[in-house]
């Protein structure tokens, strides 16, 4: 399984997780994209990014932060929030954090920045 999502009460995200859904937040706002994202590697380093669509290039704000993370070296990821009006995140953003860090948390936010959902492997 990709990922489940936590009770009806979302799990309350910590000062570190704050921070990344605020970067996502902001990923998001810079550019008017329809999503931002924005992960924690082993070490604490953030990336944070917003969607890209391009004619020649379609990326999700999540698999972005993602690659960005894998390009500066990170090993694996700690956490990972995804800012958007969506319902859910995308199975393929989520398969793309769970290889890099398997037992991550995946926050989901609204664009005020209410956690609507935790997802845990």
């Amino acid at each position: 399984m990709i990922g489940s999502v936590t009770d009806e009460a979302p799990e309350a995200p910590g000062p570190e997780d704050d921070k990344i859904i605020t970067l996502a937040r902001a990923a998001r706002a810079r550019v008017a994209a329809a999503e931002g994202a924005a992960v924690r590697d082993e070490t604490g380093r953030t990336y944070a990014a917003a969607a890209v669509a391009l004619p020649s290039l379609r990326l999700s704000a999540l698999q972005l932060a993602v690659a960005m993370a894998v390009s500066s070296g990170a090993s694996s990821l700690e956490a990972a929030a995804l800012v958007s009006d969506g319902a859910a995140p995308d199975p393929a953003d989520l398969a793309a954090v769970r290889e890099l860090g398997p037992a991550a948390v995946v926050f989901h936010a609204a664009p005020d920045g209410t956690v609507l959902a935790s997802l845990h492997p």
